[in-house]
């Protein structure tokens, strides 16, 4: 009989071992968001569109393609393309109060803007953006459960904290779409972690907050879902201070 109680025993055990297994596993903090305002009608963008692929490969580094539709006009409408992300960049101009719109370019943590196509330049902004800090200021938590996303954002104690928007966008994980006139003719160009849409949550005034979200509005029809936590002035994006992506875009 004692033999049978230890063999249960281990059983137990080993079924939580298995349950542990079956979880997804928690992404580390980001440290790093990167945006990259990207044409399929812009000759430059292709490089561009590939290291953003290669940042979306690393665990901290939340990767985000933002097609454009300001360069329509040459010959090829961008099937990905949609005024409310030309439209985010511009006032991320506006913010720095520089005017710089162009593509490729990349805006590093809602602050540091660099050409999306020179790996070197990127690297070198990513650093600059994050400085010695291992991740970005707050915690971003995601749990899916009943067709609801909960949002939590951990207490800081952080003085100087900003209010932050908090926004999710439906992301598709990759698409491949052949160009068939304007500057990149007879070209097909894989797209990495492409947005869908930007959809605001509410906002975070300082300590510990919880936001839930339909799972249906968060993904949009896309494969998965970014959220971030972004500052803002007169409707102009500002720092991103938090960051977080669902388990599918991992």
């Amino acid at each position: 009989m004692a033999g049978i109680m230890v063999s249960r025993s281990k059983l137990f055990s080993a079924a939580v071992l298995f349950a542990a297994f079956l979880q997804p596993a928690q992404a580390d903090p980001p440290r790093a968001v990167v945006e990259l305002f990207t044409s399929q009608g812009c000759s430059s963008c292709p490089p561009a569109d590939a290291v953003l692929a290669e940042l979306a490969r690393e665990p901290d580094i939340v990767a985000l393609s933002f097609p454009v539709n300001y360069w329509d006009y040459l010959g090829w409408k961008d099937t990905l393309a949609h005024k409310s992300f030309t439209e985010r960049q511009k006032a991320y101009a506006h913010a720095r109060s520089d005017r710089q719109v162009y593509t490729p370019q990349m805006i590093i943590n809602g602050a540091k803007p660099c050409i999306g196509s020179d790996r070197t330049r990127v690297e070198a902004s990513i650093r600059d953006a994050t400085g010695t800090q291992a991740k970005l200021p707050l915690d971003v938590d995601l749990k899916e459960t009943n067709d609801t996303v909960t949002i939590n954002v951990r207490e800081t104690d952080m003085a100087d904290m900003r209010a932050a928007e908090v926004w999710v966008l439906p992301v598709l994980r990759e698409h491949t779409v052949p160009i068939e006139r304007g500057e990149n003719r007879g070209k097909t160009v894989t797209y990495a972690n492409v947005v869908r849409g930007l959809k605001r949550v509410g906002e975070w005034r300082g300590g510990s907050a919880r936001f839930e979200v339909p799972l249906e509005a968060a993904r949009g029809g896309a494969d998965g879902y970014v959220v971030l936590l972004q500052t803002s002035d007169e409707s102009r994006p500002g720092v991103i201070l938090g960051a977080a992506r669902s388990a599918s875009l991992r």
